[in-house]
Order: C-alpha cells, then structure tokens, then sequence
C-alpha cells in the first residue's frame, strides 16, 4: 500500500509494441526537497512554533501549485523529514497534508536526515498506513510514473555514503519512448561545498544514465548543476546566507531527449536576508532605517543584520532605539553589532555629567573601550555600559531621544 511496484527490467533489444516515431506525452511535475518537518529553531524563542508550522503549510502551498499548473506528480529529494526518529505527530502532519491532494502523486526517497534505516522512521509510517498517494521509493529500481515516463530512485540507507548511489541509474532498462527520471539526495562531485553531508553525485551522471532529468535534494538553494540536473531547495527557506525564499520547481519535458523546461516557484511564505551596513555617523541612520521600512512584507521577514564602523555616544542611542522598532517591525530582526565602534566626544560626555562622579566612571569606560590590550569581549562590555549610562542619564534629564 501506498508504493508503486518496480517497473520490469525492459530488455532493451526487445520491439516496443508502439508504433515507430513514438514520443511520449509532455509531462509536468513538481521537484522538491529537504522540507525537514520537525526541525527546531530554538534560537528563534516565541516564533518556533511559527517557523515549523510554515515548513507543515508549504506542503499545502506545493499541492496547490501542483494541481494549478496540472502536474501530476510531486518528487521529493530526500528529507522529508528532520531526523529518522520523528514523534508520532510529526510523522503523520505532512502525510496527512498530501493524503488532502488525492489527485496528485507525492514519490518520496529518503535523504541523509530521515535516511531509512530497520525500523526507522519510513517503516513506521509504513506500519502506520501511508496515504494511497503517497509512494516511497526505498530501494533503487525503475518504477512507473505512468505509461510515458520512469522514475530511478537513489534512496539513501545511511547518513553518510562513500559511494555514488546513482551509478546504478547508468545500466537501468526502460522502454524505448519513455522519459527517464533520476531522484538523488546528496553532493555533486568537483561543484561547490553547499551539501550537509558527504553522499557523492557524479556531476554529469545525467548524461552517463541518459536522464532527461536528474532531482536532486540536499543543498538549501534552488540551483542548476546540468541541463537536465537541478537542486530544488527547501520550499520554505531555514537559514541565513543561503535560500532568501523558499521555492520549488515546476518541470515540463515534452518528450524523451527533449531539453527539460525548469520554471522555479517561489512557495515559501518567509523570506530570510542577510545586510551589512557600514556607519560613520548620526547622517547615516535614516538611511539605514528608511531602506530597511522599504523592504517588502516585514511581519515575514527574517534579517541578520551586520553593521560596522564607528558611532558617537548620541548616534548610538539613537540606533538603539531605531533598531528596538525595526524589530518590532519585522518578524525577526537579529542586529550584529560586533563590528559598529563606540567613538564618544567630549560633548557625549559632558552630557553624561561635566565635571563629577558620573563623568569619571564614563572616562574610565571610554578608555576601557579603546584599549587595545583587552579582550573584544570585554571592550564591547563597555561600550555597552557606556551607552546604558548616556541614555540614563539623558532620560533623567528628560530629553528626547
């Protein structure tokens, strides 16, 4: 239940029953991966519970997409989930999801997170009953996507491989007319280091296995290796500095041999962006805050901000308070200020207090902050303390900030 039965082997010298010149009907689907159900984002406090239920609504997202764009099938690269020990819960939300797509086929291989294992997290869904549409593909032989096309699977069975589990791929039979469909999980030879874990692909293994197109999952990033080989990304992004938005792909092949048409769909209802931002002065902050209220949709956006240079005691508390509202902006704001300095004047301090105890103790933190000889740690301590005291002592005075 809820697997398709291997094609038979096609000996290739045996004559295709269909009439000579056949080519098969164009075919669509959707190319997806690395959904990670069930991945934690502790670092994100109250919005956890938010970033996993959106990574549960994508599948949704793609359903709809799928049945929109009339594409049959759903390919899933591998880590469907984020680890091979999942709660029941967690196991049952995105079968539960696709089973609401009756009409659509979801064939899913297992990745390097949810890799299958005796017992794992596949024969438990298995034993649990998976949705009649939903079709796992655990072991690595030809199965029918319908009369046009075959589907060659590379499920993995452990989290790391040393071997190409995509050779096989190379000497498997099908029938003369269908399109060949390669499904992987893992890293392409010789291309960049962007994959989570050492499983190798032959970076032209679409060529040697003669795929009219290659799905791969594992890298977080929509990217094309190939003419006919894609990673597809996550459909919901979960990091920094990689996938800005989550997206799938939307693939027509119209016929055996014929160069795939690739259409990336943006699914993700997040957007994760990264900025550095260079400061020298109060002149700058508006800037900085103006380009940043500019940018589309805050109340989904996720931004680590990088901000370096130098600062006076007044331009600091003002970013600070600039930055207090951005965050309540957006839906996650993480400003990195590792690199911004503190340069206080002379009338920053005599604000602090022109001539007495609160002066003295703002001397000494200014000379502590400009003292190459400690630690950075320590430096930016106090800078901080030194920002807190400004600001005390300008709210006791009732100034505006």
């Amino acid at each position: 239940m809820g697997t398709y039965a291997p094609l038979r082997q096609w000996n290739l010298a045996e004559v295709d029953p269909r009439p000579p010149g056949f080519h098969a009907r164009p075919m669509r689907f959707i190319h997806t991966a690395d959904w990670q159900i069930g991945k934690p984002f502790r670092n994100f406090a109250d919005k956890e519970s938010v970033l996993r239920q959106a990574r549960l609504a994508v599948i949704e997202e793609i359903g709809r997409l799928a049945a929109a764009e009339g594409a049959a099938h759903v390919l899933v690269a591998g880590d469907l989930y984020d680890n091979d020990a999942p709660a029941q819960k967690t196991l049952l939300e995105p079968l539960e999801r696709m089973r609401n797509f009756s009409a659509i086929s979801w064939h899913v291989i297992s990745g390097n997170h949810d890799y299958h294992r005796d017992n794992g997290v596949w024969d438990r869904a298995r034993a649990l009953g998976l949705p009649p549409n939903v079709h796992l593909h655990l072991t690595p032989e030809p199965s029918s996507l319908g009369e046009d096309a075959v589907l060659l699977p590379a499920p993995l069975r452990r989290k790391s491989e040393v071997n190409d589990l995509t050779e096989w791929m190379d000497n498997a039979a099908s029938a003369a007319g269908q399109i060949r469909i390669g499904l992987a999980h893992g890293s392409v030879q010789g291309f960049d280091s962007a994959g989570e874990a050492n499983n190798p692909i032959a970076a032209d293994r679409a060529k040697r296995a003669g795929l009219d197109y290659l799905a791969l999952g594992d890298w977080h990033r929509t990217l094309q290796i190939g003419p006919a080989t894609w990673y597809a990304g996550t459909p919901e992004a979960d990091r920094f500095n990689s996938q800005e938005v989550g997206q799938v792909l939307l693939v027509e092949i119209a016929a055996p041999g014929a160069p795939p048409k690739v259409t990336p769909q943006r699914t993700g209802a997040y957007r994760w962006l990264s900025q550095t931002w260079d400061l020298s002065g109060a002149a700058d902050l508006d800037g900085l805050e103006q380009r940043l209220r500019a940018l589309p949709d805050l109340t989904r956006l996720l931004m680590r901000l990088d901000l370096r240079g130098t600062l006076d005691l007044t331009a600091r508390a003002d970013l600070e308070r600039r930055l207090a509202t951005l965050e309540a902006a957006m839906f996650w704001l993480a400003p990195d200020l590792a690199g911004l300095h503190l340069r206080p004047t002379l009338a920053d301090l005599e604000k602090i207090d022109f001539d007495g105890v609160l002066r003295e103790a703002a001397e000494q933190l200014k000379q502590q902050a400009e003292n190459a000889a400690l630690n950075p740690v320590e430096r930016r301590r106090a800078e901080d303390a030194l920002v807190q005291l400004y600001v005390l002592t300008r709210d006791s005075r009732g100034e505006a900030a």
